[in-house]
Order: C-alpha cells, then structure tokens, then sequence
C-alpha cells in the first residue's frame, strides 16, 4: 500500500503545488474533507478555504478559491481560481478588499449576479485572512 499520493494544484496562471504528500484536507463544497493514499476515486467541488498539505511531518497551509478536485486512489488534483501559501499573502490587501466588497453589498442598484461574484471575493478573502492569521492563534 502507498504511504504518499501525489498532490497537484494548479490555478489559471501556474502550477501552485506539486509534490508527494501524506495526507491533504480540502475545504470541499460538502464539508472539509481528508485524503490519505488509496482514497476512493472522487470528483467534487472546493470552496474557499483552507487546503492543509501534510509532508514529512509538517504542515503547509494554503488559502484557496473556488473550483475542482478529483481524487485517485494515488492523486489529488485540485483547479482552483486561487490557491495562495501564507508567505505570499498579503494581509492588508485581503482586508482592504473585504472591506471593498462588503460596501459594494451595501449598494442599493447591484444586481444578483454581481452580488454572487462581490460574496465570492469576500470569501476568497477571508479565506488569505484566516490562513495568515492562523499561527497568532495557535
């Protein structure tokens, strides 16, 4: 039995991970959701959120956006609008951009979809913000 799967995430500009993990929790549309080697083949949607990679005993935090992840009983692979570690997350930026969004939702001429899409940046984030902000809590 395989002790690791390969782990890739790509968004529309790059290839944000590529390596063999032991393990990776996913913030799918259902719930948070944990793969370990040898999972039981899976196609699902990822919200924003927090994807946690497990390798050599350590933990790397990434914040993501919305999109896919299709699981094999020796692959993740997961294609998001965004997927952002820690280090490149800028913090007053995702703040600013809340804060943004949250005054646009305010407006009294904004349309459904427009509404979607300013409730989808805000989650995105907020997402940056709870991945940054994580070890000031632990």
């Amino acid at each position: 039995m395989a002790s690791t799967l390969r782990l890739e995430i790509v968004t529309p500009e790059s290839r944000a991970y590529s390596d063999d993990v032991e393990m990776v929790v996913l913030p799918a549309i259902e719930g948070e959701m944990g793969v370990y080697p040898q999972h039981v083949p899976l196609i699902t949607a990822i919200k924003p959120g927090e994807l946690v990679v497990t390798k050599g005993g350590k933990q790397t935090h990434l914040a993501v956006g919305e999109g896919f992840v299709e699981i094999t009983g020796d692959k993740v692979s997961v294609l998001v609008d965004m997927a952002l570690t820690e280090e490149a997350i800028d913090e007053k930026a995702a703040e600013e951009a809340v804060k943004r969004a949250e005054a646009r939702l305010k407006e009294e001429h904004i349309g459904d979809e427009e509404s979607a899409l300013v409730q989808a940046a805000i989650a995105k984030s907020l997402a940056q913000l709870h991945v940054k902000r994580r070890r000031r809590s632990v």
